[in-house]
C-alpha cells in the first residue's frame, strides 16, 4: 500500500494515548494506528448512511449515541455528511 505523508495536530492527551496503544502492540506504528482509527470512523459513518439510505434508520437515540462516540455533532445528519 502506498501512503502519502501529511501533518496533523493532535491534543497532547490523544497523542499520548495513541503512542501508549502502539507501544502495547495495537498497531505497528503511530501512522498505522491513526490510519486504522480514521478507517474505522469512516466505515461507521458509511454504514450509518447506508442504513438511512435503504430506509432502515436506527432509532434517534442510537444514532445520537454513535455520533457522540465518534465525536460528531449529534445534530448532524450522517447521510448528508457521508455524501449519500
Amino acid at each position: 500500500m502506498t501512503a502519502e505523508r501529511v501533518t496533523v495536530s493532535l491534543p497532547p492527551e490523544i497523542l499520548r494515548e495513541a503512542k501508549e496503544r502502539v507501544a502495547a502492540g495495537a498497531a505497528d506504528s503511530l501512522s498505522a494506528f491513526v490510519a486504522g482509527a480514521l478507517q474505522e470512523t469512516m466505515s461507521r459513518a458509511r454504514a450509518l448512511a447506508e442504513l438511512e439510505r435503504v430506509g432502515r434508520r436506527p432509532p434517534a437515540e442510537a444514532l445520537a449515541a454513535v455520533r457522540r462516540d465518534l465525536g460528531l455533532d449529534p445534530s448532524t445528519d450522517v447521510a448528508t455528511r457521508a455524501g449519500a
